[in-house]
């Protein structure tokens, strides 16, 4: 199987939820393939690298295989190698981390007022 497009992989692979979602990161220039823009209808090959922008993260993989369908989380390591470098990882669990909202339980969903002030909160950050 060598012959498979770019933005159909990237969404086997999981790092796009949807293939149009893909398909747009690739248009809009967020997805390179060894270091140049790659158009989501690019055929990949092994061992390409491809470096992904996303949502202030930069994540890079190497393909080790090409598949068309969608795999399970568990087969992703198995198509690719992940060579994001630590400081992006840890940038991206600081950010989870600040992220994370925790409400006691019972208490459910915020008030309007609530809502406002969490937003306001996470704009300043």
């Amino acid at each position: 199987m060598s012959n498979v497009r770019l933005d159909k992989w990237l969404w086997a692979v999981r790092l796009y939820k949807t293939r149009s979602q893909a398909a747009e990161a690739c248009k809009s220039g967020k997805v390179k393939i060894n270091g140049i823009n790659a158009k989501p209808s690019r055929e990949i090959m092994v061992d390409e690298e491809i470096t992904v922008h996303s949502g202030g993260f930069t994540k890079r993989v190497r393909v080790k295989k090409a598949v068309k369908n969608r795999v399970s989380a568990a087969l992703v390591p198995e198509l690719m190698e992940d060579l994001t470098p630590a400081e992006e990882l840890e940038k991206q669990q600081i950010m989870r981390q600040l992220n994370y909202e925790k409400r006691s339980r019972g208490t459910g969903r915020p008030t309007k007022k609530e809502r406002r002030i969490i937003d306001k909160l996470k704009r300043d950050l």
